[in-house]
């Protein structure tokens, strides 16, 4: 993603553009490290990012860091998810679907499935099946031992072209 230079409102930029930014232009450990994010959220404002995006995108590294740590509770395997009225009002049949093909290709397992719907549900803009494919991406380049997952993943949003049903 690059800073918009075609007369649009710069003010319309929201946290996942800052963080796809920053996925795009900088490496995992720059801006997962907190001791970094004084020096980036200069950088982004600098680069034409507002401030309250720039925030909201930190909270939100906080929030996934955060979520790491937290121990994981599931019920039987292959277990049907169902979602709740907030997250279906929130990610269309799309985007849900597009978890669900995540899953049955190995690519995203049920606590990272689990781990992408909080972080989709943190963000305060609308969600579309772009922004899906960017957060299933920032979730998997933070985690250890997902970089096979992350590699396909990758694949797909930048080679493979739009996800079909």
């Amino acid at each position: 993603m690059e800073i918009k230079t075609d007369g649009s409102d710069p003010m319309k930029e929201t946290a996942l553009d800052v963080l796809m930014y920053l996925f795009e232009h900088y490496q995992a450990g720059e801006f997962a490290d907190a001791g970094n994010q004084d020096t980036l959220h200069e950088e982004l404002v600098a680069a034409g990012f507002p401030d309250d995006a720039v925030r909201q995108a930190f909270v939100w590294l906080d929030g996934l860091a955060a979520q790491r740590q937290l121990p994981i509770v599931f019920g039987p395997s292959g277990a049907t998810r169902l979602y709740t009225r907030e997250e279906m009002a929130k990610l269309s049949a799309e985007c849900r679907g597009f978890l669900l093909y995540l899953e049955q290709l190995g690519i995203l397992d049920a606590a990272l499935r689990e781990l992408v719907i909080d972080r989709l549900m943190a963000l305060k803009e609308e969600i579309d099946l772009e922004r899906v494919k960017w957060v299933c991406l920032l979730v998997l380049m933070n985690q250890p031992d997902a970089e096979e997952a992350f590699g396909h993943l990758e694949e797909m949003v930048y080679y493979e072209g739009e996800f079909k049903h």
